[in-house]
C-alpha cells in the first residue's frame, strides 16, 4: 500500500485504474481513499496522511500484525467509517489484516478483492474467517491464488486492462524483458541466468525495494547485459514493452495473477513463465507463450527460442478477447451486486 502512481502498489495500481475506468463507464460513481501523494485515477480522490504500512510480502509467515504510529491504513479506515453512509458499498483493495477484521463491523457492506496469495498466518486466518462467515464479500484474481488459502469455492474475477493504451509491436528487438519489484520473491536472478545463456540483453523495469538483493543479482551474473529502466509510469511502460522479443516471468512465490503477463501480451509479446500461480492460468502454452517447471533455467532459455516463432498478432487478439477492461468491470459488477443485492438479476 502506497501513494498511487509511484510504483509502491505494484499490480494493485493497474487493477485500481482498470476497476475505476470500467465501473465509471458502466455508470457507477466512485470515490477513492488513498495515501497522501497519490495521483488521480479517473474519479474523485480523497488523500489520507499517515505512515505507510510494512508490506506483508517482506514479512516471515508467522510475523505479528504491525500497526505503525499515525499509520495511514488506520487513518484510511477511520475515514471510510465516517463516510460509509454516503455509499452503497466499500471495496477494499489493500492486502492487510485491519480491513479484513473491521469489515464485518461496518453498516455498509465491505467487499475485499484479495491481491496476493497466502503469505502469513494472520492474513490466512482473517481470509478464512470471511470465507466461512461472509463468503460473498471475497473475490480473487485467479483460482490458484484462491486455493492457496485452502478455499476451493469462491468468486474469481480475473483482471482487466485498457487495451487501447498498449502499443503493439510486430517486429521486436533482440532483447528480453522482465518487469516487477526488485525483491527476492520476484526471482530476477533466474531471468538473468536465462538471458546470460542466450547472450541477450535483459531490460528490467521495476522499483528497487531491496538494494542489497539487486547488488547480489548483479554480482552473481557479471556477464548479464542488464538494461536497468527503473520504475516508469504505467503508460510509458505500455509504449515500450512491445520492443521485447519475449518477456520472462520468474516468480519465487505464488503470483496471485500476474498483471505483467497480460500487459506484455497486449503489446504482442510472448511470455515464458513458471508453471505456478496465476500465470499458469493466463498463458496458453504454445499460443501466447510457454510454461516451464519452476527453477528450470535451461528450459526458460530454450522456450525463448520457441516463443520467437509465435504469432504476435494472435497473442494481441487473444489478450483483447480475454482481458479487456469492459469484461472485467462486468465481472466486478456481477460480484458486487450478488453480495449487496442478491435478488437483483445479473447484467447481460
Amino acid at each position: 500500500m502506497g501513494p498511487i502512481g509511484h510504483g509502491r502498489g505494484g499490480g494493485v495500481e493497474v487493477t485500481l485504474c482498470s476497476l475505476v475506468g470500467g465501473l465509471v463507464e458502466r455508470g457507477h460513481e466512485l470515490m477513492v481513499l488513498a495515501p497522501e501523494g497519490s495521483e488521480s485515477c479517473g474519479c474523485p480522490l480523497h488523500p489520507v496522511a499517515g505512515q505507510l504500512q510494512p508490506p506483508w510480502q517482506q514479512q516471515p509467515p508467522h510475523a505479528p500484525i504491525v500497526q505503525p504510529p499515525d499509520g495511514v491504513l488506520a487513518a484510511m479506515w477511520r475515514q471510510a467509517w465516517m463516510v460509509q453512509h454516503h455509499h452503497q458499498v466499500i471495496l477494499n483493495l489493500g492486502y492487510d489484516w485491519l480491513p479484513l477484521w473491521l469489515g464485518p463491523c461496518f453498516a455498509t457492506p465491505v467487499l475485499h478483492l484479495i491481491s496476493m496469495g497466502s503469505l502469513s498466518l494472520a492474513m490466512d486466518q482473517a481470509i478464512s474467517y470471511l470465507a466461512t462467515h461472509q463468503p460473498t464479500h471475497l473475490a480473487f484474481h485467479s483460482r490458484s491464488q484462491m486455493e492457496s488459502f485452502g478455499i476451493h469455492h469462491g468468486r474469481v474475477v480475473g483482471n482487466g486492462f485498457d487495451m487501447d493504451t498498449y502499443r503493439f509491436v510486430h517486429q521486436p528487438e533482440p532483447i528480453l524483458g522482465w518487469v516487477g519489484r526488485i525483491a527476492p520473491e520476484k526471482g530476477l536472478e533466474d531471468a538473468a541466468a536465462a538471458a546470460t545463456l542466450l547472450h541477450m540483453p535483459l531490460m528490467v523495469w521495476g522499483r528497487v525495494e531491496n538494494h542489497d538483493y539487486k547488488a547480489q543479482v548483479m554480482a552473481d551474473h557479471p556477464t548479464c547485459d542488464f538494461r536497468w529502466q527503473g520504475f516508469v509510469p504505467p503508460l510509458q511502460l505500455r509504449q515500450t514493452l512491445g520492443r521485447c522479443t519475449a518477456l520472462l516471468m520468474t516468480p519465487h512465490w505464488q503470483e496471485a495473477f500476474g498483471n505483467v503477463v497480460v500487459e506484455a501480451m497486449a503489446c504482442g509479446v510472448p511470455v515464458v513463465s513458471y508453471r505456478r500461480g496465476g500465470p499458469q492460468e493466463i498463458i496458453h502454452h504454445g499460443l501466447t507463450g510457454f510454461l516451464v517447471d519452476h527453477g528450470q533455467i535451461g528450459a526458460l532459455a530454450a522456450m525463448v527460442g520457441e516463443a520467437q516463432h509465435l504469432d504476435r498478432h494472435r497473442i494481441r487478439r487473444h489478450c483483447q478477447e480475454c482481458f479487456g477492461m469492459a469484461a472485467f468491470a462486468q465481472r466486478l459488477e456481477d460480484w458486487i451486486l450478488s453480495a449487496v443485492a442478491p435478488d437483483l438479476p445479473k447484467t447481460d
